[in-house]
């Protein structure tokens, strides 16, 4: 599986390691990634999503249900 999270999206991105000198070298900047198992009260069952610290925080802001509900609209198998 992909380092990217299934609700925001979130995706390694590249940028450069600067030494004390100035040397730039290529590094990637990886998402804070989590496995975390949510139980699903309307379905009844547990789902499990692989999600950053942000999509996290989006999950309590909007409820599970709110956000398995938009990822089904755009085509994602939960």
């Amino acid at each position: 599986m992909a380092r990217v999270c299934q609700i925001t999206g979130k995706k390694p991105m590249t940028g450069n390691s600067v030494s004390h000198s100035n040397i730039k070298t290529k590094r990637r900047f990886l998402p804070n990634l989590q496995k975390k198992r949510f139980y699903f009260v309307e379905e009844d069952r547990w789902i499990t999503l692989k999600v950053s610290a942000d999509a996290l925080r989006t999950i309590d802001k909007n409820g599970l249900a709110a956000v398995v509900k938009d990822l089904r609209a755009a085509g994602t198998k939960i």
